[in-house]
């Protein structure tokens, strides 16, 4: 088989550009590794071989031709299955829409074909993108390419594994807390999450709006760079969507931007519930950019620690009230026990919606009824407030801010499925960064001593990302982490 599914995006650009390969092959091998190794890793809900070769025809076509569309033309990408792709099944991993076929593209989808891409395969989730473990999908578990017994992390698990696995070139996910950045951290993968409005939502499904976010991921921060360039842009389609700000040439700012930086570690970031070898190898990481000349910040996030219960309220606020529109009416699951209106609501969302589901937009509902609206949710978007504050004192002294992604690496299959609390405390170190709408990437930044991948998480300035891509990708051209592939 050959290796070109282990390639990155700018490799693989530079081979088809001197007539070195085909997007044919290209596709064809990722293609071929997928059928060799999905059985185990179980990354995704559905693929379509046919449909993705005759993308790639029509790129080595274009190209002969002399009308190549850039670096992302013909290269194979996976999509979360929360993004709508025209044609293809769009389920979210859930029961409730498992007949569900999409009339048309995202408009990341959009931009991502503009740009010459193949869009490759359907990849699996926690359901609704609720969860950070991927156990939550309706249909199987993915497991962790590194250790088949446990778990990707999520929601984006399986855009994660996949990645990984050398099942696809890129991928994309979605970002509500953390949902690229720990399963990037716990496949040993870049994963980004841009400045809140930066790539249009318009064809994602909503779990949370004003937290929600698309983005890629990559085997490198220069491919990361290369993919946000390519779908970002201000879309009449979505009313939060913001035209780009500052430097966008991320690619270009690899090379440009060389430090020596400022570079902010938060105190609160270290303390109690972090792994020891995750804490040793972050602090080894910033020790290596303290060698570099980099200036070492101690800074506090002090609201951070209230990161986690503002979260589960706004967010599950917003779901509860985004996933209303799943009622068995239209174009959803529909109960055949539904006998009036009434039940035709309660069975076809009793069945349609898995635990976890239920269990947010049952808290959800709870924090915007009346009598508690007030104590719950208009308290914790108050002290979401205060936490994008404390970033901003932060950042007025450095330029980025350097912490853990994820306080463990990643624990075994059904070893927290019944504590959703332990469970949400794997987001601990990333939710806060949605809350505050700023940018953040994941890179590899080691192992533990029994081959579980760490990640380091890079933070930006509110369209800083620029900036941070240049950080991250410093840190990842003196290491060989992000080369490394499991062996399945």
């Amino acid at each position: 088989m050959s290796d070109l599914h282990f390639k990155t995006i700018a490799e693989l650009a530079a081979m088809l550009a001197a007539g070195e390969t085909t997007s044919f092959a290209i596709t064809q091998a990722v293609i071929d590794r997928t059928a060799a190794v999905d059985d185990k890793v179980r990354a995704f809900l559905s693929t379509d071989a046919d449909d993705a070769l005759a993308q790639a025809r029509a790129s080595d076509e274009r190209r002969a031709a002399g009308n190549s569309l850039g670096q992302l033309d013909g290269i194979p990408i996976g999509i979360k299955d929360t993004l709508a792709v025209k044609d293809q099944p769009l389920r979210c991993a859930s029961k409730m829409l498992e007949n569900y076929v999409s009339p048309y593209d995202a408009t990341c989808i959009v931009k991502l074909r503009e740009a010459g891409a193949v869009i490759w395969g359907r990849l699996n989730m926690d359901e609704f993108a609720m969860g950070s473990s991927t156990e939550n999908s309706a249909y199987h578990t993915t497991a962790n390419p590194w250790d088949l017994e446990t778990i990707p992390g999520g929601s984006s698990g399986g855009s994660a594994a996949a990645m990984a696995a050398g099942e696809a070139i890129a991928t994309l996910g979605t970002d509500t807390g953390g949902s690229i950045r720990q399963p990037a951290a716990l496949c040993g993968v870049v994963g980004m999450k841009p400045t809140y409005g930066l790539i249009s939502r318009c064809g994602l499904v909503a779990f949370a709006s004003s937290l929600d976010q698309v983005g890629p991921f990559a085997r490198s921060v220069e491919d990361a760079a290369i993919l946000m360039q390519a779908m970002l842009g201000k879309d009449p389609l979505d009313s939060t969507s913001i035209a780009p700000q500052g430097d966008t040439n991320y690619a270009a700012a690899l090379k440009e931007k060389k430090g020596p930086w400022k570079l902010g570690v938060p105190r609160e970031f270290f303390g109690e519930g972090i792994d020891p070898e995750v804490k040793a190898n972050i602090e080894q990481a910033i020790e290596w950019y303290k060698s570099q000349g980099c200036e070492i910040v101690d800074i506090s996030l002090p609201h951070s620690e209230l990161a986690v219960p503002v979260y589960y309220i706004v967010a599950t606020a917003e779901a509860s009230s985004n996933l209303a529109r799943f009622d068995g009416v239209r174009y959803t699951h529909r109960s055949e026990e539904a006998k009036d209106a009434l039940t035709l609501f309660t069975k076809s969302r009793g069945e349609g919606f898995g635990d976890e589901v239920k269990r947010r937009i049952i808290l959800g509902t709870y924090v915007l009824s009346s009598g508690y609206y007030d104590a719950y949710y208009l308290r914790a978007q108050k002290v979401r407030r205060l936490i994008l504050g404390d970033f901003e004192t932060a950042f007025e002294q450095v330029d980025a801010i350097l912490t853990p992604t994820s306080p463990t690496p990643a624990f075994k299959r059904g070893e927290r499925a019944d504590n959703p609390l332990a469970m949400y405390l794997s987001d601990v170190y990333t939710i806060s960064v949605n809350l505050a709408g700023l940018p953040a990437i994941s890179i590899p930044s080691g192992f533990t001593a029994s081959g579980l991948p760490i990640g380091l998480q890079v933070i930006g300035k509110a369209f800083g990302e620029a900036e941070m891509f240049a950080v991250a990708n410093a840190f990842e051209q003196a290491h060989d982490y992000y080369k490394a592939v499991p062996a399945l």
